[in-house]
C-alpha cells in the first residue's frame, strides 16, 4: 500500500512538472530603468494643468514579460491604452498573454511613465522596452520584435514605429488597436492630447506627435483595426495613418468593422473578436514570419 502511495505520489509530481514544463513561464517583472531614468521627474501637483492623479501608479516604469515555451522568433511588446491618465492593464494588456505564448510570441506588457507635462517620456519608456528585449534575444529566441497598443497606447505605439533614433530601437513590426494617431485637434482625442502635450501645445509639437506626418518609407510593416462606430478616436487617426503608410510604399493591413466602439481589447464581448485575432493571426504568418 505504501509503494502504491509513493507511486502515485510520483506520477502527480511529473504531471504537475510537465504541465508547468509547457507552460509560458514569466520572468520577474523588469525594471526598465534600475539605474534610473535619464528623463525622471517629480509629478506635478494639480496646479500644473495635468491630470496626475493616477501618475503614481505608473511611477516605476516595468515590463512583465512572459517568455513563449516554444518560441516562433516573434516577441510583442503591448502598451496599454488610457489616454495618457492611467492604463488598462487587464483586458488591454496582460489578458492577451496566452493566445501569443500559444502561437509561440514571447509577450510582453509594458508599464510606461505617463507624461506629467514631459512629452517625451513615454516614448523614452518605450524604447527602452524595446532595447532591454533585444538584449535578451540570444536567450529567448527572438528575431523580430513588434511594437503593439491600444487607443492611446496605440498612439504611443505608432510613435516608437515612426519615431525610433537607432536601429537597435526600431520595432520589426506593429500592431494597433483602435489607435490615437493624430494630435491635431480636428480630428484626435483631446484627452490624450492634453495628457501629453498640455492644453495649448505648439503646432511644432503637434506635429512632432502627429504619427501620420512622421512616416517614412522605412516604417514598419503595420496590422491596424478599429471600428466604425467609434466616438472615443475617430476612425480618421487610422484612415490618415494607413494613407500614410501606402502612400510611404510600407505594408499595411487595416480592418474595419461596423460596430463595437473603444476600448474593448481582448474582451470577449466584442461582437467580431474571433474574426480580428484570425485576421491578425494570418498576419503575423504570412507577413511577419514570411
Amino acid at each position: 500500500m505504501r509503494k502504491l502511495l509513493l507511486s502515485a505520489i510520483c506520477l502527480m509530481i511529473a504531471v504537475l512538472s510537465f504541465g508547468q514544463g509547457s507552460r509560458a513561464t514569466k520572468i520577474d517583472t523588469l525594471r526598465l530603468w534600475p539605474n534610473g531614468a535619464p528623463n525622471a521627474f517629480e509629478i506635478p501637483g494639480p496646479e500644473s494643468g495635468f491630470i496626475t492623479f493616477r501618475a503614481k501608479e505608473y511611477e516605476d516604469a516595468m515590463m512583465e514579460v512572459y517568455p513563449a515555451a516554444n518560441p516562433n522568433g516573434l516577441c510583442i511588446i503591448m502598451c496599454p491604452g488610457g489616454a495618457y491618465i492611467m492604463q488598462s492593464q487587464t483586458y488591454e494588456g496582460r489578458d492577451m498573454k496566452d493566445w501569443f505564448n500559444s502561437r509561440g510570441i514571447t509577450y510582453c506588457m509594458l508599464q510606461y511613465r505617463l507624461p506629467c507635462g514631459h512629452d517625451d517620456v513615454p516614448l523614452s519608456d518605450v524604447r527602452q522596452a524595446i532595447r532591454l528585449m533585444r538584449g535578451k534575444a540570444a536567450e529567448l529566441g527572438i528575431t523580430k520584435i513588434g511594437i503593439a497598443g491600444n487607443s492611446a497606447g496605440g498612439h504611443l505605439a505608432a510613435c516608437a514605429a515612426t519615431m525610433y533614433d537607432s536601429p537597435e530601437t526600431r520595432p520589426d513590426f506593429q500592431f494597433l488597436m483602435y489607435p490615437v494617431i493624430t494630435m491635431e485637434a480636428s480630428f484626435t482625442n483631446m484627452l490624450s492630447r492634453d495628457a501629453l502635450l498640455g492644453k495649448t501645445p505648439s503646432q511644432e509639437l503637434v506635429d512632432k506627435y502627429s504619427c501620420e506626418k512622421n512616416v517614412t518609407k522605412d516604417t514598419p510593416p503595420a496590422f491596424i483595426f478599429l471600428c466604425s462606430d467609434d466616438k472615443a478616436v475617430p476612425p480618421a487617426n487610422s484612415l490618415r495613418y494607413y494613407e500614410a503608410l501606402i502612400a510611404n510604399g510600407v505594408s499595411a493591413s487595416m480592418h474595419i468593422y461596423p460596430f463595437g466602439g473603444h476600448g474593448f481589447g481582448w474582451q470577449d464581448s466584442m461582437r467580431f473578436k474571433f474574426n480580428w485575432v484570425d485576421e491578425l493571426e494570418t498576419w503575423l504568418n504570412v507577413v511577419v514570419l514570411k
